[in-house]
């Protein structure tokens, strides 16, 4: 009984999620609003939670969007993509440099903030949120910090950046790839077996990169590639970004306003140190500034790559630069973690 009582309850919490999503994206669609579908359910959750109404989108749905996601993503893929590959050492070495730049500076503002050091420096490291969260705990830091640092960081840089394309579009910016039409649908009916491989294999964000690797592997021989209808792509948009907003759930008015200006002054900070670095990878890569900017963003590979591709910016560029930020970032937080332990055994 207790069971069904809480499978009911959290039944009624999508459906409440989906319905104010809905209205959301109703709301910003008719009002012309850049990524329409994305951006309206996230911000309609997001406030619907700070009132307290339980809303959620359970991890296991919103793993399968995901995965329609990263299929997409991967598709984006072509034979024709080798020769780029051979200028990415250049912007992954400036990516690198710009994660380290913004990092500081951001957990230097959080500092003043009143944040302890560990909890600044793993609120502020932009990516692999999960071990952050964890890493920081492990190290004396406070978990409910880092993860609402963390994730108001990738809610503002989504809600900042698709608004600032468009404005600088002309607010002639298109939802894209999307084709009239559903192109190699079966490979959706791989996602039941690509989730628990990805899991299996242990792969960062496992419900993003293995459909997303398969789908790139397919595409990349000229086998297979998903597109999907505008439709199609506007459901994924929905139901992702009903997931995002509805995180938030439990948190008071008072205390989101608190940790949204300081998340927000953050990221303004990150965004702004790293919008040196993504000049710097225009100007030697020779790729778009809004390229080069959406690769750098501080915000979770799986929302920046549903930011790639809704926006059609250089989806492949995009994901592999954030990839890399991820890898690198769970491979130096150890060694970081320790160094903080020692010079913070107080914390």
């Amino acid at each position: 009984m207790k069971g069904s009582r809480f499978s009911a309850g959290r039944a009624k919490a999508l459906v409440l999620s989906l319905s104010v999503g809905a209205a959301g994206g109703v709301l910003f669609h008719i009002s012309g609003l850049p990524l329409a579908w994305m951006l309206g359910p996230l911000v309609a959750n997001l406030l619907v939670s700070a009132k307290g109404v339980k809303v959620e989108v359970p991890e296991s749905l919103r793993s399968v969007f995901l995965a329609v996601m990263g299929m997409v993503l991967g598709s984006q893929v072509t034979p024709e993509l080798a020769h780029r590959v051979l200028d990415w050492p250049v912007s992954a070495m400036l990516l690198l440099a710009g994660v380290a730049a913004s990092t500081a500076v951001a957990s230097a503002w959080y500092r003043r903030c009143g944040f302890d050091p560990v909890s600044a420096w793993f609120g502020a490291s932009p990516g692999a949120m999960t071990a952050m969260i964890l890493l920081g705990e492990r190290c004396g830091g406070d978990p409910q910090r880092i993860a609402i640092a963390q994730s108001l960081r990738i809610v503002l840089v989504i809600l900042f950046l698709p608004p600032l394309f468009w404005a600088f579009e002309g607010g002639e910016g298109t939802l894209g790839p999307a084709e009239s039409a559903l192109t190699d649908g079966w490979l959706l009916l791989a996602i039941p077996l690509l989730l628990p491989l990805g899991k299996w294999l242990r792969l960062p964000s496992p419900a993003l990169l293995a459909p997303l690797l398969a789908t790139a592997l397919l595409s990349g021989l000229d086998i297979a590639s998903l597109a999907l209808p505008s439709w199609g792509m506007n459901l994924m948009l929905w139901v992702l970004g009903s997931a995002i907003g509805s995180r938030f759930q439990g948190m008071t008015r008072r205390l989101l306003g608190r940790y949204l200006w300081q998340s927000g002054i953050a990221t303004l900070l990150a965004l702004v140190v790293l919008a040196v670095f993504a000049e710097l990878i225009h100007q030697t890569v020779g790729v778009g500034r809004d390229v080069a900017l959406l690769a750098l963003a501080p915000g979770g590979i799986g929302e920046m790559a549903i930011l790639a591709v809704a926006l059609n910016i250089d989806p492949v560029f995009v994901a592999f630069h954030h990839l890399l930020r991820m890898v690198t970032l769970m491979i130096v937080a150890p060694f970081w973690a320790r160094w903080l332990m020692r010079h913070h055994p107080d914390a």
